[in-house]
């Protein structure tokens, strides 16, 4: 959130090591987005109802400019999951450094007709005809659930006859989050803005895949549905928020700036004993702005404008033809921290191989799998080879390739760690999505951030 001139950055944290266990709310800050202070934990462990967790959860800002933390807290050795408010202690403190639990939690404990032990992540609250209203993700057997409680007061909540939305065999409906995004142009959206010229956005993020989907439609708070568009798939199908290494994300509306801003979570985690040794297992994502393409069917994103601060030295290379098996080596970069953005253009797409139908029943991630980087087609592999060691004994390769389907082309986006040379046991994922653009130009644009 944003609040006098600082971001404030809370994030799920175990301050007595790099496993999972004893949960607290970490709290940071930044005037930039990219320059961060630690701060001590905003939330943890300290009353009956979250004595064995301070959960995920979410700010908002009130109309007056106060903030108030929803989030879930774990009441008993039995995982059960209530829902939970902190205010600052002191609204005259930048920092905001102590945060007070009041007597009145909890705010929502699951009556008998939810799963209790699946029940958390309460979104950033949003006021509509004369209600605040947050969701919170569940799960009914394989059902994916967006709870919606309203309020008057913020403190007394009462859970709508239905829920907001539903999809059957989902799974458990993770870190929820709804917002608008404006029919035309980049700015964001404060939560409470519905109407014409505004759609809204659902993303959950699905335990059972690790990925996180959402899906764009209308928001009816008069019926309190939400409808996704027809034509868009709402499930493991449908579109990605992101097709990489990205979990329990979160946007928030930034005002100073007109933006809504995207964080996701990248797990690194390894075998146990490994993430204690190195001291880490997870990191945050770049900061990124999100916004409604013109056609209304896809959200775009793009890394935050500050992060150019973080710029040095600038190295250009222009017009390197490439044949099949070359490399050419970019000199003068740092090979661990590079900012780049490359262009490849082709002479023709008549080459692409063509997209077996039976690959459409399959991840992009099993297709990557089965022709890999090193396999030569019709049109690629081509893309860069990330943290090459000199020989190329070492590598992580971003690769894209182009394949010819019945009524367009398709274009597969990869990257893959499997072919890293580090020790065993480590996890080397390789990620994969078939990235919807224009060829027309025949150019592919590709930013990495290493």
């Amino acid at each position: 959130m944003y609040y006098k001139g600082l971001y404030h950055l809370f994030y799920q944290y175990n301050p007595k090591g790099a496993v999972w266990g004893n949960i607290v709310w970490a709290h940071s800050v930044s005037k930039d987005l990219i320059n961060w202070e630690s701060l001590e934990p905003a939330l943890y462990p300290s009353k009956w109802f979250d004595n064995y967790g301070c959960w995920s959860g979410s700010a908002t800002i009130l109309p007056n400019g106060e903030p108030v933390i929803f989030y879930t807290g774990i009441a008993d050795k039995n995982n059960s999951q209530i829902q939970n408010y902190a205010v600052p202690a002191n609204l005259s403190d930048p920092y905001l450094r102590e945060w007070v639990k009041p007597d009145d939690n909890p705010i929502v404990n699951p009556d008998v007709s939810v799963n209790g032990s699946a029940f958390r992540d309460p979104t950033t609250a949003w006021w509509a005809d004369g209600h605040w209203r947050i969701l919170i993700g569940s799960r009914r057997n394989h059902v994916g659930v967006a709870y919606l409680y309203r309020s008057r007061d913020l403190k007394k909540w009462a859970k709508t006859k239905h829920p907001l939305h539903s999809v059957q065999r989902t799974g458990m409906w993770e870190c929820p989050d709804f917002f608008p995004v404006s029919s035309f142009g980049e700015n964001g959206l404060d939560p409470s803005v519905n109407g014409q010229n505004v759609k809204h956005a659902l993303k959950v993020s699905l335990d059972l895949t690790r990925y996180e989907y959402y899906t764009l439609g209308t928001y009816d708070n008069k019926k309190e549905k939400y409808f996704p568009d027809e034509g868009l798939v709402d499930g493991w199908a449908g579109l990605r928020l992101d097709y990489g290494n990205f979990y329990a994300s979160k946007t928030f509306f930034d005002p100073s700036t007109n933006r809504r801003i995207l964080w996701g979570w990248v797990n690194e985690s390894d075998a146990v004993q490994q993430d204690t040794n190195k001291g880490w297992a997870g990191i945050l994502s770049i900061p990124r702005k999100v916004w409604l393409d013109p056609s209304g069917k896809q959200l775009l994103q793009w890394p935050v404008v500050e992060l150019e601060k973080l710029r040095g030295h600038n190295v250009q290379l222009s017009n390197q033809k490439l044949n099949q098996g070359d490399h050419v080596q970019v000199k003068g970069i740092t090979v661990a921290q590079a900012d780049v953005d490359v262009t490849f253009s082709f002479p023709s797409l008549d080459k692409a191989e063509p997209f077996d139908p039976k690959w459409a029943k399959l991840d992009a991630l099993d297709v990557c799998a089965q022709k890999g980087s090193k396999a030569p087609g019709g049109l690629g592999p081509f893309g860069l080879l990330t943290l090459a060691s000199e020989n190329l004994e070492e590598f992580t390769p971003v690769f894209f390739k182009v394949f010819k389907a019945v009524d367009k082309h398709k274009v597969l986006l990869c990257s893959d760690a499997r072919s890293s040379s580090l020790g065993e046991g480590l996890y080397k994922p390789s990620f994969a999505g078939f990235v919807d653009v224009d060829l027309t130009d025949k150019k592919l644009s590709l930013r990495s951030l290493v």
